[in-house]
């Protein structure tokens, strides 16, 4: 037979353009819609097997077990261990709900993305992209599959007992998911060849130097970074040191609730707003300053003015408080002196709340400003300097080159740390605040932020380790998605500056 006549096989049709490649996407987007919709909570995929004998090796009342449901959903999977407070299961079974979340987030990029696709780029590239969501997505659902059945067997175990099941869903979306993958596989493969890409296989076959380079920094990561992450799992248990922290009792959201309760209005306010005017005011003056001490033209006056405001940086907060004592004290504070000296009222600065956003405003610009004026200054130092004679030639004055070629150099950087410094915007300052205020429960009101208090409570309570992790889960995620709407924000409009 004519090659140029044969008819193409099974591979070959996938990756026709008009038919196999958007056939094969469409229908790989209809399994893992099916994929998403066994998945949601209604769909049990872990069921109760001798529920009575269960409940014995459980030790639980009555009352508990009418709490208690025959079968569960991933979602649902917390609320039994939360009513049946085996805290030996809450880590695997958080382990499967984020799974579940990453499940969800990448089924449906990958079904925005198959039902949006032109399939008419050029360079295939968005194609690609489309490829490796589905990839992604199905291998988290199989991986997630597996992780359940490895529930059943590892709870199975524990007790001594047959007590759990898995559905016979799980086995029909592993193999959907397979299946899934397979085609997607076999339709990137051809894309990648048209496109003359190769894999990532083949990237570390042909730079293996280089990724071997990149395991130290791997390990570092992993090590101080993502092993410690663990210890999230504190925030949902009531640890105590005789069952340690797997066996501790699981008890869910309970202290975040707990702190939700204890005037969390206030606290986050005063956290958020302190920083917000860190962040914006300190940028301000570090820029500030850095133009000013760029346009010096004395080298040792350059020298000793950038010496003198970089050198707060280096004052202990511990020292920081002995200087802010000496001066606010009332009795015998310098600046009350110096107002009974000139026939005036001394001021109770540690009984009156409303002069301390200021202070501690003012404090926090003398110790950081000098810090981030040398980053500023760096940014200076590396702008050509025909930019600026050539605007010299043209007329323009020393505020006109600050404000056309220094200022605009400077956004990227100031940018930069703007989505760095977002990122803490829920932890506050401990040491400022703590240091300068200490227990003082009058200016509570204005100067308590979430650090001061978690470190009140834990002091109180030595074994309120989960609030500690919850109140740092909660900063942590508050962080995180302000990042990522300032990151996106931002590369909505000028998305050279964006991080990611």
């Amino acid at each position: 037979m004519n090659e140029a006549n044969r008819k193409p096989a099974w591979g070959g049709k996938l990756e026709q353009r008009k038919f196999g490649r958007k056939a094969s996407v469409l229908l790989t987007a209809g399994i893992s819609a099916a994929l998403l919709f066994l998945s949601l909570p209604f769909f049990d995929w872990i069921h109760l097997r001798n529920i009575s004998a269960l409940f014995g090796k459980l030790g639980i009342s009555r009352e508990t077990a009418s709490t208690l449901y025959q079968s569960y959903s991933v979602f649902s999977l917390l609320s039994f261990v939360r009513n049946s407070g085996i805290g030996a299961l809450g880590l695997y079974s958080m382990i499967l709900l984020l799974l579940l979340a990453g499940v969800w987030y990448l089924h449906i990029v990958y079904i925005w993305r198959a039902l949006h696709n032109r399939f008419q780029d050029s360079d295939g590239k968005s194609e690609l992209r489309l490829y490796v969501f589905g990839k992604a997505a199905m291998l988290l659902t199989i991986l997630l599959i597996i992780g359940s059945y490895g529930f059943v067997l590892y709870a199975n175990r524990f007790f001594g007992m047959t007590g759990f099941g898995a559905s016979p869903l799980l086995a029909v979306e592993f193999v959907g998911a397979l299946a899934a993958y397979l085609v997607i596989k076999k339709l990137e493969a051809a894309e990648r060849i048209r496109c003359h890409e190769h894999g990532l296989v083949k990237e570390f076959r042909k730079n293996w130097v280089l990724f071997l380079m990149l395991l130290p920094v791997g390990v570092f990561f992993l090590v101080n970074s993502y092993l410690p992450m663990v210890g999230i799992y504190f925030a949902f248990v009531n640890f105590n040191f005789t069952d340690g922290l797997w066996a501790s009792p699981f008890v869910g959201l309970k202290n975040f609730e707990f702190l939700f309760q204890s005037q969390m209005g206030r606290l986050i306010r005063n956290t958020v707003l302190y920083n917000v005017v860190f962040i914006l005011l300190g940028n301000v003056l570090q820029i500030f300053f850095a133009v000013l001490v760029s346009q010096m033209t004395l080298k040792w006056f350059k020298k000793v003015g950038q010496t003198l405001i970089f050198m707060p940086y280096f004052v202990s907060f511990v020292l920081l408080k002995v200087i802010v004592y000496s001066l606010l004290e009332y009795q015998c504070g310098a600046i009350n002196n110096m107002i009974r000296s000139g026939g005036g009222t001394p001021i109770d600065f540690y009984n009156t709340p409303v002069y301390w956003p200021f202070l501690i405003t003012l404090f926090h610009m003398w110790k950081s400003v000098g810090y981030g004026m040398v980053v500023y200054l760096a940014t200076i130092m590396g702008i050509d300097g025909e930019l600026y004679e050539a605007a010299k030639v043209d007329g323009a004055n020393i505020f006109q080159r600050i404000r056309y070629i220094m200022l605009p150099q400077l956004k990227p950087t100031f940018v930069i740390l703007l989505i760095y410094s977002l990122g803490g915007i829920m932890r506050g300052n401990f040491e400022l605040f703590y240091q300068t205020v200490g227990n003082n429960g009058l200016l509570y009101e204005v100067t308590d932020i979430l650090d001061t208090y978690v470190y009140r409570i834990t002091i109180g309570q030595p074994l309120s380790i989960g609030l500690g992790s919850a109140a740092g889960l909660f900063q942590s995620i508050f962080g995180f998605v302000v990042v990522l709407i300032t990151n996106w924000a931002i590369r909505r409009k000028e998305a050279e500056y964006a991080l990611f």
